[in-house]
């Protein structure tokens, strides 16, 4: 082993690698795959601004996990990226395992499904939402593997109890960090004119929804962010099919 790689078991099963400098990609390997036959699992700890470090931890096979938060290694607290290989992981030779390699630490963007849906006098349906003040399109987080045109119709059946078959995609809007969250894309889609009778027809889940209704652009410009009323105006209009925040 080289001096500047060492492997220490620190629970059943479990070994943490750690190297100081810029060790031979091809060591760190060995060193890896040597562990894996004696542990079911071997990890790296790193601090998040060590770039050289998580490249070398990439590139030697280590599976990107997340971030764990203040956590103490050596006697000093902070945030640390885990990476980490399991025995039964595909080898990297092999494309699956590679592609997994990849997939592990390439940005990942979250996905928001959206419907506009208007009556015969061009208003829009808008949902009050009980997590905030401002009222939006009925629609939501698109689940990991799922297609955000199926999502869509998920959302609003769960949300509002309606079956409504979602049409063609109207827009595309790049939402940027903001109050916490990262940056999402929202993809709006046609829910085509609908009677506003269709109201009642409306069941409306108690945890997410507080009221439904049909507003004019004016009204969504009073109750919306002023974000969403962009995207709205932007959806209808159909003047470009992507926006930033609505613009």
């Amino acid at each position: 082993m080289g001096d500047s790689i060492s492997v220490t078991t620190v629970s059943e099963g479990v070994a943490r690698i750690r190297w100081h400098g810029e060790p031979a990609i091809d060591e760190l390997r060995r060193e890896i795959a040597g562990a894996l036959t004696e542990h079911a699992r071997v990890e790296a700890l790193l601090d998040p601004e060590d770039r050289e470090g998580q490249r070398a931890a990439t590139w030697s096979g280590l599976l990107k996990e997340g971030t764990s938060r203040g956590m103490t290694v050596d006697g000093t607290a902070g945030d640390r990226i885990v990476y980490a290989r399991v025995r039964g992981d595909v080898p990297l030779d092999e494309p699956e395992g590679f592609r997994a390699l990849l997939n592990s630490f390439l940005p990942r963007k979250r996905a928001i499904s959206q419907l506009l849906v208007r009556d015969p006098d061009d208003r829009v349906l808008l949902c009050q939402l009980t997590y905030k003040r401002d009222w939006d399109l009925p629609g939501g987080v698109v689940e990991v593997g799922e297609s955000p045109l199926l999502a869509v119709g998920r959302e609003v059946k769960e949300e509002l109890g309606l079956t409504l078959a979602p049409g063609e995609l109207l827009l595309t809007d790049w939402l940027p960090p903001w109050g916490g969250w990262d940056d999402a894309l929202c993809l709006v889609f046609d829910g085509g004119t609908q009677d506003a009778a269709i109201l009642e027809q409306v069941v409306k889940q108690p945890r997410e929804i507080r009221d439904v209704r049909f507003c004019t652009l004016e009204e969504v410009d009073e109750l919306a962010a002023d974000f969403t009323a962009r995207r709205i105006r932007a959806a209808v209009g159909g003047r470009s099919p992507y926006t930033e925040s609505g613009r």
